[in-house]
């Protein structure tokens, strides 16, 4: 979607990071103006960024209220009414830069604020940041998707959001394959993707073609217990590795199994990790550790 390489998918605990730095940095700021590169103009044809550049200027004015994030999104929310939605779920970054730091060579749209710094995002892939009403943020497809309440968000312990219970009620009436269950647009819970959906599953030991509804109790506390423990641990080291945070610094969790690895021997078992096709996608896995009943 871009001609500039394709970085990191951001998911839940990515999201979650960078919602965190910029309500630290953001909060209070006015923005002065916007600016969309030369490059934003096939984005804004196939829908990523805003067409009519009008949006943007609606933005102009306004002061960082605060920012929330849910799931692959994160909304910047400002006084006048407006909201900025960012989604670069499969491949974007969003920076930050002090005033006086000279622009940076990519990105597609350019927030400049009344203190002389500016938030810079690039979408690489699948994704979005769009300009947003109040009055229209509830039918915004990513917003509404990530922040249905209805889904389970593993990075909301409060009230029961996250608990076992639910998980396992969730999965036990579920009759798809597992992927369809836990990641995209038909998936029980928010913040997921296919790399994550690999980790998790090699964790809990259970082979990826495998339905939901085939799941034992013990299986399914497994697979909870491993979302829990990838999503905590990538909030506490930053992040996965080769993506980057607001202030352009790595995180450092290194997925147990997941892209690129096929080929390679398991650091479990020794058994050589084999690629397979599965709901439109790849994923890898160790035929030894997660064997298919």
């Amino acid at each position: 979607m871009s001609n500039f390489a394709r970085a990191p998918s951001v998911e839940g605990p990515e999201a979650a990071i960078l919602a965190g730095q910029m309500l630290r940095e953001l909060v209070g700021k006015r923005v002065a103006r916007f600016d969309l590169s030369r490059s934003a103009a096939r984005l804004q044809e196939i829908g990523f960024l805003n067409r009519d550049p009008a949006d943007y200027e609606q933005l102009v004015g306004g002061v960082v209220d605060t920012v929330v994030a849910r799931g692959n999104t994160v909304v910047m929310k400002l006084d006048n009414g407006m909201n900025l939605v960012f989604s670069p779920e499969y491949g974007g970054e969003i920076f930050f830069w002090e005033e006086g730091r000279s622009l940076p060579a990519q990105y597609h749209l350019k927030l400049d604020f009344d203190d002389g710094s500016f938030l810079t995002t690039r979408i690489t892939s699948m994704g979005g940041v769009t300009a947003t009403r109040d009055s229209e943020l509830a039918h915004h497809y990513l917003y509404a998707r990530d922040f249905n309440r209805e889904l389970l968000d593993p990075l909301d312990p409060a009230s029961g959001g996250f608990s076992f219970e639910r998980f396992s009620a969730a999965l036990s009436a579920a009759t798809r394959g597992m992927k369809s269950v836990l990641v995209g647009k038909d998936a029980i819970l928010v913040g997921i993707s296919n790399s994550t959906f690999q980790d998790l599953f090699y964790r809990a030991r259970i082979h990826p073609k495998r339905r939901a509804s085939e799941l034992g109790t013990d299986e399914r506390l497994a697979l909870f217990e491993a979302v829990r423990f990838v999503m905590s641990e990538r909030l506490r080291l930053g992040g996965k590795n080769k993506w980057l945070d607001l202030y352009r610094r790595p995180g450092g969790y290194v997925a147990a199994m997941g892209p690129g690895m096929a080929g390679q021997a398991c650091g479990e078992c020794g058994a050589i990790i084999q690629k397979l096709a599965l709901g439109g996608g790849d994923v890898n896995l160790c035929p030894s550790c997660q064997r298919y009943p």
